[in-house]
């Protein structure tokens, strides 16, 4: 097998994988006994940002290691690299609308990888895959939300 399919699998089987916490933190929500509620809240929101942050270090990664991407791509991707930790960071401070600031934060982060990808010269399957997993991470923090709201 070609090292690109092997990542490309590896890769997709990763991304999808990292569902499972957002998917079990929601249906926690939905389903266990409701003095449970808020540590599966908690915990939805604590995996959500350490995702976002690993979504920025990609950027912060991509510019470290590339001698051939130009001077402002790089400090776009350097800049960038930090905020998805920053934004995530604000999510704690704003009581009530963190998990707002963390699905604007996912959406956010999908557009600047639209951006900034193709000039780091991600396969083509990249994007595709992000839009999947964002879709997906933004459903399931929504229903997180409204779970807890109808449930706590």
């Amino acid at each position: 097998m070609q090292l690109e399919s092997l990542n490309k699998r590896l890769v997709l089987q990763l991304g999808y994988a990292g569902l499972i916490p957002f998917f079990l933190m929601a249906l926690g929500v939905w389903t266990a006994e409701a003095t449970w509620i808020g540590d599966f809240v908690k915990g939805q929101l604590a995996y959500a940002m350490v995702i976002l942050s690993f979504l920025g270090g990609v950027h912060w990664g991509v510019a470290l290691l590339s001698n051939a991407l130009p001077e402002d791509i790089s400090r776009r991707a350097l800049a960038w690299g930090v905020t998805p930790s920053l934004i995530a960071w604000c999510a704690t401070l704003f009581s009530g609308f963190g998990f707002a600031v963390m699905m604007a934060g996912f959406i956010a982060a999908l557009q600047v990888d639209k951006q900034l990808y193709p000039a780091y010269g991600m396969p083509d399957w990249m994007i595709p895959m992000r839009k999947r997993l964002t879709t997906v991470v933004v459903l399931l923090l929504l229903l997180t939300v409204i779970g807890a709201n109808v449930r706590g």
